[in-house]
């Protein structure tokens, strides 16, 4: 199997699951209970928190673990909600292609009275930093920005509308589930309030996440129990998860630059490859764009009719986010960007790891040209374009 999904998660590393391992028939202990078995494992959980933290240039205190970054998100964006309420400040400022965990949220708050400005993103998949500052408000309360765009891939310029946000007082957050482990971050120099991220994005395990909030901010509980985490989220905490988790960070901060380096090669093969191939569209910025992200659409097909087909040639891809995997409606992450409907039907996801190589980059490309090939063969749609029945809407 040739595993191009690395979006929707990753496998996890040998060392993260080493790491865990101890926590699971050694050092089982509830981190909350005072005999010597859960302090051994409350050191583990602090020592782990003091390693994240490290690695995004924060505190300890400002991490709060999380079941993933749906959850951070979530509490992130409430929280600030919240605390800007308590102000008069009922005004938030977000994109059109966010993660759903994002736009429901908000779509959650414009049901209580809050106002929601989504920013439009423009056909190379990026907002920009005036964007945001010709939006805010005497009365924004929030502005929240992905780090790096979950299907697209594309970089945002965080540290410019962090140092906007920061000059006009306004809290700033950032969902970088997809960045973490492929980029550089550092949250004290790129103006970042709060940040969310999840572990099985870069090789930890699944379901455990982080939510970094600067110190000074108030969290709003969205699980209540007992005293974990400060008081903002409750039940018992996963220890062997949190341990995989900042094993899997470190190590993937470590390689950084390395792994950067192979994967946008590869990245940019496979770019060039898929090009070849007539009235096909890269989905995205060329250059501002995560090093292992490939995102592509091809007039005439429908796109799960492609995944379908490359998974019987032994290759995993997607369409899009797995969160939307069920829908069939075209996704809304290439609708902001101003693809058509007809052409978003047809998209291709393909995500690289440090693991991938150039021949299965090579393979990939020829299956995904073979299959493209066929359906357009076989699809009275791409007979009407053909003939000119119907105008092509991407060149050739």
């Amino acid at each position: 199997m040739i595993y191009l999904d690395n979006a929707a998660t990753t496998k996890m590393s040998r060392h993260a699951i080493d790491a865990m391992i101890p926590y699971m028939n050694e050092i089982y202990g509830n981190p909350s209970s005072l005999h010597s078995a859960g302090q051994l494992a409350k050191e583990a959980l602090e020592e782990a928190r003091a390693r994240i933290a490290k690695v995004l240039g924060a505190e300890p205190r400002e991490i709060t673990f999380t079941s993933g970054g749906s959850e951070a998100d979530n509490q992130a964006i409430l929280s600030a909600a919240r605390t800007g309420e308590k102000k008069g400040k009922r005004h938030i400022i977000s994109t059109a292609f966010e993660h759903h965990a994002v736009l429901h949220t908000l779509d959650k708050l414009k049901k209580e009275g809050f106002e929601i400005t989504l920013l439009d993103v423009h056909e190379n998949g990026l907002v920009t930093a005036e964007q945001v500052g010709e939006a805010i408000r005497d009365d924004t309360a929030l502005v929240t920005v992905m780090f790096a765009n979950n299907e697209v891939g594309t970089v945002q310029p965080v540290e410019e509308i962090g140092r906007i946000c920061r000059e006009r007082g306004v809290l700033f957050h950032t969902d970088a589930v997809q960045a973490a482990g492929h980029l550089h971050i550092d949250v004290k120099k790129q103006n970042i309030d709060m940040l969310s991220l999840s572990a099985h994005k870069f090789h930890g395990p699944k379901g455990i996440g982080v939510l970094y909030a600067k110190r000074g901010i108030r969290l709003e509980n969205i699980i209540e129990g007992g005293a974990q985490e400060r008081g903002k989220r409750g039940g018992t905490e996963n220890i062997p998860a949190i341990m995989g988790m900042a094993r899997a960070l470190e190590e993937a901060a470590a390689h950084l630059d390395e792994n950067s380096a192979k994967m946008t090669a590869l990245r940019d093969r496979l770019i060039a490859g898929l090009a070849e191939i007539p009235h096909a569209v890269l989905n995205g910025d060329r250059e501002h764009r995560l090093p292992n992200n490939v995102s592509f659409c091809f007039e005439g097909i429908e796109g799960e009719s492609l995944l379908l087909l490359l998974d019987d040639k032994g290759i995993a891809a997607s369409s899009g986010s797995a969160c939307t995997s069920g829908s069939l409606d075209p996704s809304h992450v290439l609708l902001a960007i101003g693809r058509p409907h007809e052409i978003a039907h047809g998209s291709l996801r393909l995500t690289l790891s440090h693991e991938t190589t150039e021949e299965e980059i090579d393979k990939t490309i020829a299956a995904v040209k073979d299959v493209v090939a066929y359906l357009r063969s076989i699809s009275p749609v791409w007979r009407d374009l053909e003939s000119g029945k119907q105008k092509f809407i991407t060149a050739a």
